[in-house]
């Protein structure tokens, strides 16, 4: 299951008696300054949740999958790196790993 937005507007506003579109707003404008943050080359910081921080990529040389001969530069870029809270990591540390999934057998060729 992915908990969305607007679920977690519902279950805010349950919790907190508020109307729904006073939540989505106080929700759109945390996201939206988390954001506007992080544009700005900015660390965000949620102690329990995360820190949210933005690191530039090196650039380097990729492969077409199409062409695998081919070789294809990757220019440097910025991008978003997150990194989980103690609290966060306790959490989902006591979730039970799935199996992993097995690869279908095929029968033996004659």
């Amino acid at each position: 299951m992915t908990l969305t937005k607007r679920d977690l507007v519902l279950r805010i506003s349950e919790d907190t008696d508020l109307v729904q579109q006073q939540v989505f707003d106080i929700v759109q404008k945390t996201f939206d300054h988390i954001i506007k943050a992080l544009a700005q080359g900015e660390k965000v910081e949620l102690r329990n949740f995360g820190i949210f921080e933005v690191r530039v990529r090196k650039a380097r040389t990729g492969r077409n999958p199409s062409a695998p001969g081919t070789e294809v530069p990757i220019p440097e870029r910025c991008v978003v790196k997150f990194k989980a809270g103690r609290e966060m990591r306790l959490e989902v540390g006591k979730l039970a790993p799935k199996p992993a999934a097995k690869p279908a057998t095929q029968p033996p060729k004659a």
